[in-house]
């Protein structure tokens, strides 16, 4: 299939704000992170049909244009009408249907029957096509949602929290699995989600919403490594903020630490705030640069690291093995200039 482009240009009110959503997705996979209640969900049903924007435009470009949601054209395609498929948070499987009536409840009569049994194949079915939703694990329940999706040929996938109600070890096992099917995927897919982890896994490129508005857009390691605003920087996993007061282009004082930094780009006036990652940190000498001193530090041991906080509130993350028990917390902590992130008030 040609080149595809979705377009989304749209505008609803809801209770607590504004939702305000405009961007184009050409290939890969798009994340949209952001906190609950934030407009995620919603931008979502506004693609698929089932919830309508105020106004604005959705279409999808494959060989020709197709306007799903035209507010000036008065155009609002129904959801079948649109080739978008949904996984819902609960995967909303038929109880009353079997695995197999499931996966073929999206195909029309002139579908090929065959297209079933290669879904059930292709998403590791085998043996439980006679069995119904209640009889599956959440996991077995997700593939059978999936396979659903894939069987109705859409150009466009959009995945509101597939993983939210998963255990960890089967979150892991399933993202390894969608990972793969959004690979040999020909089409666009959306991925909504909180979890900053899921987004670096999957995503191409991001979005990050808050109340409604886009924050932040761009390709996901460009956002995970310079995150400019400290809502964005919290949403991926910057531990480690604190307000400053500006010494000179490259000095400035972290007010919440009470600490001075040498950073490694001059301070513009509209930077408020400072971050520094957890993994960041390292063992130092009194006498070197950046550096924290340690004492009365508190540590936590977790299988694979040793957290430990300082009185001043900074976090320090440090990678152990499951077998090591003792940390001696060493007495100062220096940071790179490189590794302190700008930031400016949302």
């Amino acid at each position: 299939m040609g080149n595809k482009l979705l377009k989304v240009d749209i505008q609803k009110k809801l209770k607590e704000f504004d939702l305000k959503i405009d961007f184009e997705l050409k290939k890969g996979c798009l994340g949209i992170l952001g906190p609950s209640g934030c407009g995620k969900s919603m931008t979502l049903k506004s693609i698929a049909g089932i919830v309508d924007p105020d106004c604005g435009v959705v279409s999808l470009t494959t060989d020709k244009e197709t306007i799903y949601y035209d507010s000036n054209k008065k155009i609002n395609l129904k959801p079948q009408d649109r080739k978008v498929g949904y996984l819902f948070q609960n995967y909303a499987l038929f109880p009353n249907m079997t695995v197999e009536e499931n996966v073929a409840c999206g195909l029309s009569k002139d579908d090929d029957k065959s297209i079933v049994s290669d879904m059930i194949k292709r998403f590791h079915l085998e043996g439980l096509e006679k069995r119904y939703p209640r009889q599956l694990s959440g996991g077995q329940q997700q593939r059978v949602a999936l396979a659903r999706i894939i069987a109705y040929g859409p150009d466009v996938i959009l995945l509101d929290e597939p993983f939210s109600a998963m255990d960890t070890v089967l979150r892991e096992k399933l993202r390894i699995e969608l990972i793969n099917l959004l690979d040999d995927f020909d089409g666009l897919s959306i991925l909504v989600t909180h979890d900053r982890d899921e987004a670096f896994q999957f995503c191409d490129e991001l979005l990050v919403l808050d109340k409604g508005e886009i924050i932040a857009k761009g390709t996901t390691h460009e956002i995970f490594e310079n995150p400019r605003k400290v809502q964005v920087a919290k949403l991926t996993g910057l531990k480690n903020i604190s307000k400053i007061e500006r010494i000179d282009d490259y000095h400035l004082k972290a007010l919440d630490w009470n600490v001075e930094f040498e950073v490694a780009k001059e301070i513009s006036p509209n930077i408020t705030h400072i971050g520094i990652r957890a993994h960041d940190f390292h063992p130092s000498k009194k006498d070197d640069i950046n550096v924290v001193e340690t004492l009365n530090a508190s540590k936590l041991e977790r299988p694979f690291e040793w957290e430990i906080t300082l009185p001043n509130g900074i976090w320090w993350k440090v990678d152990k093995q499951i077998y090591e028990h003792d940390f001696d917390i060493p007495q100062y902590l220096k940071v790179d200039p490189k590794n302190i992130v700008l930031l400016e008030e949302n």
